[in-house]
């Protein structure tokens, strides 16, 4: 069964009429190989919002199969005939298609994660300039020629790994997807993309829109599922040349023990417990807004939030006292209201977190402002109160694990040297943002950071489809956006010719 032929009135959209309850393999949407369906809540209030498909090993092993078809296959392969160039336009009308479905990707967006209405218009704007630089790009990625012995000449070009796995979070769908997908079929692969059992719909509804701007059979395939099922068989076959993961640490590990026995690459983007460093001299007009929006975006439910706000100790009471005036004024409620901060992904994260308020509260933590959760709310809906805490102790629990929610942590410091210990002082390394008014001294503390972003006085919580993005540690390794995706979605094959 085709996209088109869909009833609408069994539909998530009306306006990007894909079906939540098929996968798409080999350009076909149809259930299932098990017949079974997982159910989605909409977050802002508990009620069942869709049901999706629940696939199975059966159907990734089909999805392979057809993302290598469209490769090599001498009938099927129009996707692996296609110049760079070729590519490049196909990305640039998905880029087009999504820009003018902005405005339902954002409502489908909303009402499957829980995040504002403008967070998602932000998301499906960022994934349409994703698949625009990538368009762009794709016929700009070069080898390069290398001086070798007298009669050779050698040189080197980049070629695409061959069929490429996609394993995306609930958080950012669109987004990550922009940055996973958009560079892996720059480069000429064919992916498979498993996108999270909590949240999919724009994941297939993009999956519908790139079928609409042309993109031939089985360059993208989608099959969504559970992740001990239908993300370890992907991860596990042997089909499979690369993986892109972003999620949690410890499915992380999985995955690449999991690739290891293929022997094939992983780009992990995981966890992050990022610092924003304040100094005493720091601006704080042009800080603050960063130093509280970076934390509670998505109800903290993103990688680089600002999670851990560290201030030179002679500010460190007005830093506090004007973070917790803008957390007090916070609007807290559905998605679709465009609140600032609205639910959290599930009941599941919701108990999480208030572990985590729960050990504020044992420990005697100063609660230096509590967003209001209004009487209003809808009873089922998985909201957090946002929360400041102040004058943590470095090592202290809060200050040490990712929350994934909206709970800040001020930590006072004295001194740079203090400054670049507390902040290295976590197991992740994903991104950090520092704030002085002395260039040297930003410089100074950039260059000693560990992590794989530093933002100087401005803070993009992973921001810039331009800016390779990643992290060290626990924080996963590998890069994302720019250029450097291209490079980590491509192998590099060295040729000598002799020709004397």
């Amino acid at each position: 069964m085709s996209a088109t032929d869909v009833p609408v009135s069994s539909l998530i959209s009306e306006k990007i009429p894909f079906d939540s309850t098929h996968v798409l393999v080999g350009g076909v949407w149809r259930p299932a190989h098990s017949g079974q369906h997982l159910e989605l809540i909409n977050p802002s209030d508990g009620s069942l919002l869709a049901s999706i498909a629940r696939g199975q090993a059966a159907d990734i092993d089909a999805a392979v199969r057809a993302a290598q078809a469209a490769l090599d296959d001498p009938q099927d392969g129009s996707w692996g005939r296609l110049s760079a160039a070729e590519r490049g336009r196909l990305l640039l009308r998905m880029s087009e298609l999504v820009l003018a479905h902005a405005d339902e990707l954002a409502r489908l967006e909303a009402l499957d994660v829980g995040k504002p209405l403008r967070q998602g218009r932000a998301d499906a704007v960022a994934l349409a300039r994703y698949l625009e630089f990538y368009g762009g790009a794709a016929d700009k990625v070069h080898g390069q020629s290398i001086p070798f012995a007298n009669g050779y000449t050698a040189f080197s070009l980049r070629e695409p790994h061959g069929v490429t796995a996609h394993i995306v979070p609930w958080n950012y769908p669109m987004q990550i997807i922009g940055r996973s997908v958009g560079a892996a079929l720059a480069m000429g692969n064919a992916c498979v993309l498993k996108p999270a059992e909590e949240a999919c719909l724009t994941a297939l509804a993009f999956a519908y829109i790139a079928q609409q701007a042309g993109l031939p059979a089985g360059a993208l395939n989608v099959v969504p599922g559970l992740g001990e099922e239908v993300g370890a068989a992907l991860s596990m076959h042997p089909g499979v040349r690369h993986i892109s993961f972003t999620g949690s640490v410890q499915v992380g590990t999985l995955i690449q023990t999991a690739a290891a026995r293929n022997a094939i690459p992983v780009t992990l983007e995981l966890g992050g417990k990022s610092p924003q460093i304040v100094f005493a001299d720091a601006d704080l007009d042009a800080a603050l807004p960063f130093l509280v929006n970076a934390g509670i975006q998505n109800a903290g439910q993103t990688c680089s939030a600002a999670s851990r706000i560290l201030v030179e100790r002679p500010v460190f009471d007005e830093v506090v006292a004007r973070m917790a005036e803008r957390y007090r004024a916070l609007r807290v409620g559905p998605a679709l209201q465009d609140p600032d901060v609205g639910p959290v992904i599930s009941s599941r994260q919701r108990q999480i977190i208030q572990g985590y308020l729960d050990l504020i509260k044992e420990s005697g933590l100063h609660v230096a402002a509590q967003a209001e959760l209004p009487d209003t709310l809808p009873g089922q809906g998985c909201y957090v109160a946002p929360t400041l805490v102040a004058d943590v102790a470095a090592n202290h629990r809060i200050a040490q694990e990712e929350i994934f929610g909206p709970v800040q942590a001020v930590i006072p410091f004295d001194g740079e040297a203090e400054a670049l210990r507390i902040a290295n002082g976590t197991a992740y390394g994903l991104v950090a943002g520092v704030w002085t008014r002395d260039g040297s001294r930003a410089l100074r503390v950039a260059r000693k950071l560990q992590c794989g972003q530093v933002f100087i006085n401005n803070y993009g919580a992973g921001g810039g489809i331009e800016l390779p993005f990643g992290g060290v540690k626990h924080s996963g390794h590998g890069r994302e956006k720019g250029f450097e995706a291209l490079y980590g979605f491509s192998v590099l094959k060295t040729l000598a010719i002799k020709h004397d």
